[in-house]
């Protein structure tokens, strides 16, 4: 590698290695707490899934250049451009997700944002257990939800295999290393590359704000203000 044309940049802000590794942790979790029948547990984390699903895709419009959709989602020429040379538009190296990467993001993400809506309206065999929204629904609707959700499960246990196929294939094949810059945030190209914008810490305040208030809603069953508890009717 040649010294005076490497360049070190900041690739990964915090936010979305956070979000990355989170995913890592809480995926594998719901899995063993709805096995455990831990469905309490199983709540929880899923509130915790709707924060960081939330923040990342109001991330993907308010972060820093690598994290933003416009930045690495790109249309079939872009995707054939870079399978046939394996570089970014300009001949360059594709900084951040490339076009085809790009596809497995939003396949997961996708899925990810429809697994845990699933679970806010689903609820167990004997409804001891259900989503925060479950009463938004008929038990019917709430049941085919159900089996829904848990089809959306072994599609996301899918695309992870095919998230880790890829990893696998870049570091074997091409050499390039793609967990180091995802726990460190830094990436080292042997040719000058642009160090990728950031964001302000006010766009990360407004991206916090916005998926915390979403999770407060679901959290409190649709009502950003908890509604009142029902009143008995004690009269005979």
């Amino acid at each position: 590698m040649d010294q005076n044309k490497s360049r070190t940049i900041r690739l990964w802000d915090l936010p979305v290695r956070l979000f990355h590794w989170s995913v890592v942790l809480l995926v594998p979790a719901m899995w063993a707490t709805y096995k455990a029948g831990k469905m309490d547990l199983h709540i929880k984390l899923g509130l915790a899934l709707v924060f960081i699903v939330g923040f990342r895709i109001i991330w993907g419009f308010l972060g820093s250049q690598t994290a933003r959709f416009a930045s690495f989602v790109k249309g079939p020429g872009a995707i054939l451009a870079y399978l046939r040379s394996g570089r970014g538009p300009d001949g360059g190296p594709v900084i951040g997700h490339n076009p085809l990467g790009a596809l497995s993001v939003l396949g997961l993400l996708g899925l990810m944002a429809a697994q845990v809506t699933l679970g806010l309206f689903a609820t167990d065999t004997d409804a001891t257990y259900s989503g925060p929204l479950n009463y938004w629904v008929g038990s019917d609707l709430a049941e085919k939800l159900t089996d829904l959700h848990e089809v959306g499960f072994n599609l996301i246990v899918l695309m992870v295999i095919i998230h880790l196929g890829a990893v696998i294939f870049y570091t074997v094949a091409k050499k390039e290393r793609l967990v180091p810059p995802m726990v460190t945030g830094n990436k080292t190209y042997e040719e000058p590359v642009e160090q990728p914008k950031g964001a302000p810490l006010w766009r990360l305040a407004i991206a916090l704000v916005l998926a915390g208030g979403l999770t407060w809603w679901v959290y409190h069953g649709g009502h950003f203000v908890p509604p009142p508890p029902p009143a008995y009717d004690i009269s005979y």
